[in-house]
């Protein structure tokens, strides 16, 4: 692993970090994740994605199971699926540091016709040692991200060469289908694409299955094996996990964060906010203010 990667997602973390530890950058996708110590559970649904762990240690876990990220490795994950992380090593001295790319679809699609299929399957989500073509990338990009001028010249040449390594390696096919125009990940990823732009709302399965493409019974099938939800289910996760960001991140209160997102009763979002998340929404704030403070 190189260490000007690790010092420059470092310094720029350390300068950009928000309150839920998250650094953007003005490459769109593109983030960081910086902790100082050991957290708690996290659940997210993850978008398709690249993580590349530079400094400390996380578990992530997806069902029955479990991926345990050391520096140099990286995180990939083909699908929109439910994960529940922890990062397991942080300090003062030595934070976690991660970059992030979400990966885009229209760049797959756009340079998929020029690349092979290599050898190898994998399913949605695995964990390797870093591509040095990647990472050759990332230092690059790292590099551009407080030059405006070049970013926005240089910037999606850069991006495209991520994909393209991402694309070439052993886990192309997963990252593909995504791409496929006609095929069931891409279908599915439409009616995805609906619930995350209107989870607040009340959505019909009959619905999203139209907009897929598919009858009822088969969205069901298919959705369930490309996300192992329920499309109720991941409407539920996105709604609570959206109410936890707008708390922690923007301090709104418990009640106007349950409206916000589509509940009608309070109790119930609190009870379905701890069955998800372990802890009442009323201690997890306490206790990520206690975090953010320490």
């Amino acid at each position: 692993m190189s260490r000007s990667l690790l010092d420059l997602v470092g310094r720029y973390a350390d300068a950009h970090t928000d309150p839920l530890g998250v650094a953007q950058t003005p490459v769109c996708g593109l983030s960081m994740v910086r902790a100082i110590y050991p957290g708690e559970l996290q659940v997210a649904i993850n978008r398709p994605l690249v993580a590349m762990v530079l400094q400390g240690r996380k578990t992530v876990t997806m069902g029955s199971e479990s991926f345990e990220l050391s520096p140099g490795e990286a995180l990939l994950i083909s699908a929109d699926v439910p994960t529940v992380s922890q990062i397991t090593q942080a300090s003062q001295a030595a934070p976690y540091y991660a970059l992030v790319l979400e990966i885009d679809l229209s760049i797959i699609n756009e340079i998929a016709d020029a690349i092979v299929l290599p050898p190898g399957q994998s399913g949605p989500i695995s964990v390797e040692p870093f591509d040095p073509n990647i990472e050759d990338v990332a230092v690059r990009l790292m590099r551009l991200l407080d030059r405006s001028g070049a970013i926005s010249v240089l910037g999606d040449g850069l991006l495209k060469e991520m994909h393209y390594w991402v694309l070439s390696g052993r886990h192309s096919a997963a990252i593909r289908r995504l791409g496929a125009t006609n095929g069931h990940a891409q279908r599915i990823s439409k009616a995805i694409g609906l619930i995350r732009q209107h989870y607040a709302q009340a959505i019909r399965v009959n619905e999203l299955a139209a907009a897929a493409g598919m009858s009822v019974s088969s969205f069901h099938q298919h959705f369930r094996a490309a996300t192992t939800l329920s499309p109720l289910q991941f409407q539920k996760q996105l709604r609570l996990i959206e109410a936890r960001r707008q708390m922690v991140a923007k301090g709104t209160n418990i009640a106007d964060a349950a409206y916000a997102v589509g509940y009608e009763s309070v109790p119930q979002f609190t009870r379905e906010y701890s069955r998800l998340f372990g802890v009442p929404p009323g201690r997890d704030l306490r206790q990520s203010k206690l975090d953010a403070a320490g």
